[in-house]
């Protein structure tokens, strides 16, 4: 109930942000001015809380909302083709109800989950500038101290994989085993027992040009099974540090 709680007030706070002028711009005219296929819908056209269960030993850390994507329906990952990828490999895997995320009430839950992002408002170009993501920073901070239970992290592409590792360093949290290095499937453990994996991001971008596959998405997700599966290791560290 705790951590609900803080995430419930976290939510009422990111929704409200305007902190970065060229993301609350390019944010709303994109709800203004929607491709033909979406003219008949009113858009989010705000900033993106996290979502999924609040008690989740598994979180997932993106780059930001799509323009089209979350940024229409209201929620992560949810009504472009990357939520497609990534809801079909959750589901497989156990940690969804469903294999698909359309729109805010299409009955998606997620079981031992949790969906966040580096970003919360859709970048022009999908490329956020080092401010924005400084001033996003915050969020992410609050939000990895509400989710003491989380064991594994799936990092999905090179820029939620960098922000986790800095919001680490950032809250004082134990430091990494061995060096951290990206690469799809890579494994870094930490100190505290938590342990981070690399994916490659289900953009358009990788997926069409077939760099991540479906099978490479899935597999994924299957590890972060097994290591939940299996016993938390023991260390000298308290889980997440004091941060």
């Amino acid at each position: 109930m705790q951590a609900a709680s803080a995430l419930a007030r976290l939510a009422a706070e990111i929704v409200r942000c305007r902190r970065c002028p060229r993301l609350v711009a390019h944010r709303e005219a994109s709800g203004a001015n929607p491709p033909r296929r979406y003219r008949d819908e009113t858009y989010w056209a705000r900033p993106l809380p996290g979502f999924g269960d609040p008690r989740a030993r598994l979180l997932l850390v993106g780059l930001a909302p799509a323009a089209h994507g979350g940024n229409r329906t209201g929620r992560m990952f949810t009504g472009d083709q990357s939520g497609a990828w990534l809801f079909a490999a959750l589901h497989a895997a156990g940690f969804a109800n469903q294999p698909t995320s359309m729109h805010r009430a299409d009955g998606l839950t997620l079981k031992d989950a949790w969906v966040t992002a580096a970003l919360r408002c859709a970048p022009p170009a999908n490329k956020p500038a080092p401010d924005e993501l400084a001033r996003c920073q915050p969020f992410l901070l609050t939000e990895l101290r509400a989710h003491r239970r989380v064991r594994v992290v799936v990092a999905l592409g090179r820029i939620g994989w960098d922000h986790y590792l800095r919001a680490r360093r950032a809250l004082n949290w134990p430091p990494p085993i061995e060096r951290p290095r990206f690469g799809h499937g890579a494994i870094t453990r930490f100190a505290d027992g938590t342990t981070l994996i690399a994916s490659y991001h289900p953009s358009q971008q990788n997926t069409f040009t077939g760099k991540l596959t479906r099978p490479m998405l899935n597999a994924i997700f299957a590890t972060a099974r097994d290591v939940l599966k299996s016993p938390p290791r023991t260390t000298g560290f308290p889980p997440h540090g004091t941060g």
